[in-house]
């Protein structure tokens, strides 16, 4: 966690990064990028609001993961923004491009939403997820700072 987070706190003063954009999802993986970017604005000094954290709920979006995720937001006083990907994600050909659309459009939103903010978009893919090439390409592999990509699955659940 220590490594994570100076390594995102090097990142954002570098980069002179003006706020930290995360999709949530409200698993494991999402879960520790936003820990890690709380300790990393807390070590700063930065106030936690310049975290934007984004649900996207979809056809796959269960109500446990994101009432996990809103909950996880709250208590944590970040930024939260619901942005829904579902009428976007209709007007996809119902084939394979309807199943990667989702990792897609949201990949799109959280770049638009770090673009008007100024920030980073933080990765939440883990070491084991880039490994098996468990990820959509130009979609949920991508972002500005990977933060977990030295994490496997198993490290990951331990520690969040």
């Amino acid at each position: 966690l220590d490594i994570q987070s100076s390594g995102l706190a090097k990142r954002l003063v570098h980069t002179q990064a003006q706020s930290v954009v995360l999709g949530i999802s409200g698993g494991l993986d999402s879960t520790l990028a936003l820990l890690v970017a709380v300790r990393t604005l807390d070590k700063l000094g930065w106030n936690r609001e310049k975290i934007i954290g984004v649900t996207m709920p979809g056809f796959g979006t269960t109500g446990r993961t994101y009432h996990n995720a809103m909950m996880l937001m709250r208590s944590l006083g970040i930024t939260i923004r619901e942005i829904s990907i579902r009428e976007a994600c209709e007007l996809s050909i119902q084939d394979i491009t309807y199943e990667n659309s989702q990792a897609r459009e949201r990949t799109q939103i959280l770049m638009d939403i770090a673009n008007q903010t100024g920030g980073l978009v933080i990765g939440t893919g883990d070491l084991s997820e880039l490994a098996l090439g468990w990820a959509t390409y130009n979609g949920d592999h991508m972002s500005m700072y990977a933060i977990s990509t030295s994490i496997p699955k198993t490290l990951v659940k331990y520690l969040v």
